[in-house]
């Protein structure tokens, strides 16, 4: 998703002779050895610096050996020449922080993110550069990448974090996914890929370079693949490795849409798939979503939440079954290195629907994956002269060509349920302030004939701009004296729209991610003599994919006119207009700790009223804890929310429709509609709150409401864990019990087991549901199915209740005899946890 640089940091400096970074057909190689190399994406602006540390570490604890992230051109050059590194854009400290944990780092440098970022990652002034046109052979644009890209290299370099500096490794990556883009350029688009290559290459860095989504990455380069499979990706030449630079782990969420979820046993059979065809590198986008705060955001429409249902949550918090699941997966995978980084597989088939890949190294190790394609069943196959049942749309493992220690559909690690509970009981005290309407024309700074592009005139400071004209009705107009209203009809190019007509709100009007059009309709309640109308047209984010997006428009283009006037149809396009570029809020700061003195309105008065274009302050105190924060704005209508001048980002509670999120199968190819959740409610409820925003006391909240909300329903939860649930087959040994004494052959393996653990400071408080034998449902809808052993409760509440953790193993002994013979049975579990009480 845009000009990307990969950087490989080593933890510790090795000997010169061994140190650098090359490829072969088969991987990457890092001083001299092949490697099969897992990555995340964590994007550093996305979360805050004090979460850096953790989420590293999680990553490293779930088997990661590389961070990727974005580097953000207009985070870093906000206006020509003046650049931003601190805060959450502290790049060098986010990199050595990876560094320091002993993880490669995947710094894509940009200029092109995509990555539902606002404007793709480039800055806003970069589309008023004279003669530009974004990604193609185009001077001042390549200049202007250029640019960009050498700053960060010399950053880089600077800070000794390149390998010709003998303290690090890398691997570069320029123009992701631009494929698409160069079929529509055509020529230009292919001297501008030729000239990316000829540029990065000449920046001397003495590593690969890799290109994704581009087939016909010009040599050295490596192509590399980006989607929800990519098993069947090949290099462009064979002496290129195989790369999938973004393995989706989920999909992004937009206003007004559902929550897309993948099930990891589809995500983790994609891995398996993409390794077994000789993949050498996966990177998870994303392994952390984080958030879009500010107005950050792009595409339009996309949500202040990038969660992707990663493997890290939003807030920071590891998501089961995915992050254990995935992180058996990964151990599995590098029980086998040796033997994937050493030859090419042998497939044979084993039926119809199912096919075993077989890689013998040199040294007499074997690693072998067997796969079932089918939909419908499992499959028991022969292989190596042994039985192998396999489930349907899976992979097993067998480090030693034996024994099966993961299979992608057998998840047995526990899934985590959620809670957002309100962490301060005492009601935040709310005071109000007006936007003044009536007064608008008084303050503007603009009038011409016609209608201006939006972007043009606020250059993107601000989501707001005032369209203000007036319009002089007769005295005898009929609709004056009992006849139907004039209709007033405005054509608008997006995202939001707000009507007023003297002063007065007439409605507002919405466009979507897939029609960014608006067409407003509305009665026009017109006085005699002259009227002001203004028009409030809002942006949701600026577009961040597609050809020559620079030159999209969004505002009011028109036409705008009255209907059903007695002299007729009535066209006020080409009239006089006024603009104001903002709030009067936003001018006074009034989300600003140090915002202009204003009077506002307090007491009771101050939320009785829901009104549209309020401003809402409030104080409250940090909440005790270490829990994730967040504001529950399900109250609100459409604004953006301040906590003491840190922008939290826009929120909206447009509703998603109702449909289909009662069904998910992890069975069958994989799109981003197939699994959803929060249908017939709001995409987006809660907000988060870095702590480390936070003061001990007196935090100032400001919130701008566009519509009319109820802000005395504000208030901060706390995240935290409420349920714990475990679902594993007997017979299913987990990887994570096993030592290995040599490569690919375990020295013990233990019976499978149920684990249960409550997060620090909770301890296991009732078993809501149990059942050794055919159980149906998932968690938090558990039934007990036609075999049940009556001792499942008992001996879950025996072994757990009062405990941080516990683990029974799966065997008939435990629960008082086997329940239905010959019938594979499995353990399943929900309990509840609650904080330790005090003494």
């Amino acid at each position: 998703m845009g000009l990307v640089l990969l950087v490989l940091l080593l933890l510790q400096l090795l000997p010169d002779a061994q140190c650098g970074v090359t490829y072969d057909r088969k991987a990457i190689v890092i001083n001299g050895q092949r490697r099969i190399l897992i990555s995340g994406s964590i994007h550093y602006p996305r979360s805050t610096p004090d979460m850096w540390e953790g989420l590293v570490q999680k990553a490293k604890d779930g088997g990661l050996d590389v961070i990727q992230t974005y580097v953000f051109w207009n985070g870093h050059e906000p206006s020509p020449g003046n650049y931003y590194f601190e805060g959450r854009y502290d790049l060098v400290r986010f990199v050595k922080t990876v560094h320091n944990a002993g993880l490669f780092v995947h710094l894509r440098i940009g200029p092109y993110v995509c990555g539902e970022w606002n404007f793709g990652g480039f800055p806003v002034w970069l589309k008023y550069v004279p003669g530009i046109s974004f990604r193609t052979d185009n001077e001042p644009f390549k200049n202007a990448m250029q640019g960009f890209t050498q700053k960060i290299v010399q950053m880089m370099k600077s800070e000794s974090l390149f390998e010709s500096q003998g303290d690090s490794t890398s691997l570069h990556m320029i123009e992701n996914e631009y494929g698409a883009m160069s079929k529509e350029f055509g020529t230009p688009g292919h001297a501008y890929v030729d000239w990316a290559a000829k540029m990065a290459i000449g920046l001397d860095t003495g590593v690969p370079w890799v290109m994704c989504k581009e087939d016909d990455a010009p040599d050295p380069v490596i192509n590399a693949c980006n989607g929800f499979y990519c098993d069947a990706f090949t290099p462009n030449k064979p002496y290129k490795p195989s790369m999938w630079t973004e393995a989706w782990s989920g999909w992004f969420t937009e206003f007004g849409g559902t929550v897309k979820q993948r099930p990891v046993e589809d995500l983790a059979f994609a891995v398996a798939r993409f390794i077994q065809k000789g993949g050498s590198f996966v990177n998870y986008y994303m392994y952390h979503g984080g958030t879009n705060f500010g107005r950050t955001a792009g595409g339009p429409f996309i949500t202040t939440s990038y969660d992707y249902d990663a493997p890290i949550d939003e807030y920071g918090l590891v998501r089961e079954p995915k992050y254990g699941h995935l992180r058996e997966l990964h151990r599995a995978i590098k029980l086998c290195e040796g033997a994937l980084v050493s030859a090419d597989p042998t497939v044979t088939p084993l039926g119809n629907y199912e096919q075993a890949h077989v890689f013998s190294s040199h040294s007499g190790g074997c690693a072998a994956f067997l796969t079932n394609y089918n939909t419908n069943s499992y499959a028991r196959v022969m292989f190596n002269n042994m039985h192998y049942n396999l489930p349907p749309w899976s992979t097993s493992i067998l480090p030693d060509c034996r024994n099966v220690v993961f299979n992608t559909a057998k998840v047995g690690v526990q899934t985590l349920h959620m809670q957002m509970s309100v962490a301060n009981t005492k009601s935040l005290m709310w005071e109000r302030y007006d936007e003044d309407v009536a007064s608008l024309a008084d303050n503007s700074l603009i009038t011409t004939n016609g209608l201006l592009e939006q972007i043009n005139v606020t250059r993107d400071t601000s989501d707001y701009l005032w369209y203000i004209t007036s319009v002089d009705i007769n005295p005898n107009e009929g609709f004056l004296h009992g006849g139907r209203l004039p209709v007033l009809i405005v054509e608008s190019a997006g995202h939001a729209l707000h009507v007023y007509i003297n002063g007065q709100l007439s409605g507002s009007a919405y466009g979507t991610r897939q029609n960014r059009r608006i067409t407003y309709t509305g009665n026009a309640n017109f006085r005699a003599g002259s009227n002001i109308i203004a028009l409030l047209s809002v942006a949701v984010g600026l577009p961040n994919v597609g050809t020559h997006y620079e030159l999209w428009k969004t505002g009011i283009l028109g036409p705008v006119a009255i209907h059903g006037i007695d002299q007729g149809h009535r066209d006020m396009t080409w009239q006089k207009w006024t603009y104001k570029v903002g709030l009067k809020g936003e001018n006074l700061n009034l989300n600003s700790v140090d915002g202009t003195s204003v009077e506002w309105m307090r007491g009771s008065l101050a939320v009785q009223t829901q009104q549209p274009l309020t401003w809402y302050r409030a104080y409250f105190d940090a909440p005790a804890g270490d829990e994730p924060l967040a504001l529950d704005m399900g109250s609100m209508g459409k604004g953006q929310v301040w906590i003491n001048g840190q922008s939290i980002g826009r929120y909206w509670t447009l509703y998603a429709p109702n449909g289909n999120c009662n069904q998910c199968s992890y069975i069958g190819t994989y799109r981003s509609p197939k699994c959803e959740s929060g249908c017939g409610q709001p995409t987006q409820r809660w907000y988060h709150v870095p702590r480390s925003w936070l003061h001990p006391t007196k935090n100032l909240l400001v919130v701008f409401e566009e519509l009319g909300g109820d802000a005395s329903k504000i208030s901060v939860v706390k995240r935290s864990l409420s349920n714990v649930c475990a679902d594993v087959s007997e017979g299913h040994p987990m990887i994570k019990n096993w030592h290995i004494e040599n490569y690919g052959h375990p020295e013990k393996v233990h019976r499978p087991k149920v684990h249960l653990q409550c997060a620090p400071g909770q301890t296991i408080s009732a078993i809501k549901f149990a059942s050794f034998g055919t159980p149906l449902g998932e968690c938090g809808s558990y039934q007990q199915g036609a075999c049940h052993s009556p001792k499942s409760y008992t001996t879950l509440e025996k072994k757990c209740i009062g405990q941080q953790r516990c683990a029974v193993a799966i065997t008939t002994d435990n629960f008082g005899g086997d329940p239905c013979p010959n019938v594979m049975k499995r353990l399943v579990v929900e309990a509840q946890c609650s904080p330790v009480a005090l003494p």
